[in-house]
């Protein structure tokens, strides 16, 4: 019974509102009150599947809208995961390589942001990097020129590292912290310099931990809203904005059910294959 519970759990919370969404994305905008039609009828279910359609797939590729979208989002979403890999492993790394005692200090420095809300400290940038923000009253005190980092694509990739870099640097910090440093010791009494010994044993070693990081972090920034739309403003596409403006502003709640079914889908395929390469890691 207890082996029950997880799949129950899946099945409620995930599987069937995938499925509401996906009968959503099947059907068509209509002028009523939810604004899709067919609506499922217990009394005539085989009507009800026939008037299913994949038009609103057929204009997810045919608009150009959605496909820069998406195009923009996987541009974001893989810049904003190098930046995050090339940050994140320093602390990573400084972290696993410090005494046993300041350790648990640091991660709860690097956890402590989850303590506040995450709406909090994305509108905590804005204030940082509006016209008139701490920044340029900053650069004003120092005498330099302002700068208009607000609503551009520099803002977004600074609100996704803040934000997603403890999903990088605890699990790097995870698998750095359980290596060997034996194997460190060998290589260098085998004549190999740090710097050498450390991208010939210590960084092939870490790379689960990159990969486990890069997932956690790439994956939801593809989907991300709330950043893109307070710092990025409305030159900043990105398919979670499309969504959602779809949803409440032109309310085709088709096409934005398409544009959510299609992004899950694309997004679970590299989860797969990585699941799969780790399985075969380990067998």
């Amino acid at each position: 019974m207890a082996a029950i519970a997880p799949y129950l759990w899946l099945g409620m919370l995930f599987a069937f509102p995938f499925l509401l969404v996906f009968k959503l994305s099947l059907s068509d905008v209509a002028l009523s009150m939810p604004p899709y039609a067919p609506k499922f009828d217990p009394g005539n279910i085989g009507r009800f599947v026939r008037a299913l359609d994949l038009d609103t797939y057929g204009r997810l590729v045919s608009d150009p809208i959605y496909i820069k979208a998406w195009l923009s989002s996987l541009k974001i979403a893989a810049i904003s995961t190098a930046l995050l890999v090339l940050i994140g492993y320093p602390i990573a790394y400084g972290m696993a390589r410090c005494s046993s005692g300041s350790r648990q200090l640091l991660v709860l420095a690097v956890t402590l942001p989850f303590f506040t809300s995450f709406l909090i400290r994305v509108y905590a940038w804005v204030a940082i990097l509006k016209p008139a923000g701490i920044l340029n009253a900053g650069l004003h005190a120092l005498g330099l020129p302002p700068v208009a980092v607000m609503n551009t694509d520099a803002a977004v990739y600074i609100g996704m590292v803040y934000a997603y870099l403890p999903f990088m640097a605890l699990p790097l910090y995870a698998v750095l912290e359980k290596q060997d440093e034996s194997l460190i010791e060998a290589a260098a009494d085998l004549g190999a310099t740090p710097f050498r010994a450390f991208w010939t044993v210590t960084f092939p070693m870490s790379l689960p931990g990159v990969a486990a990081g890069a997932l956690l972090c790439f994956i939801p920034i593809v989907g991300e809203f709330v950043i893109p739309d307070l710092l990025g403003g409305s030159s900043t596409l990105m398919i979670g904005k499309t969504i959602w403006t779809e949803f409440f502003n032109n309310r085709d709640w088709p096409a934005a059910a398409a544009a959510a079914t299609a992004l899950l889908i694309t997004l679970v395929v590299p989860l797969m294959l990585y699941q799969r390469q780790q399985a075969r890691v380990l067998r």
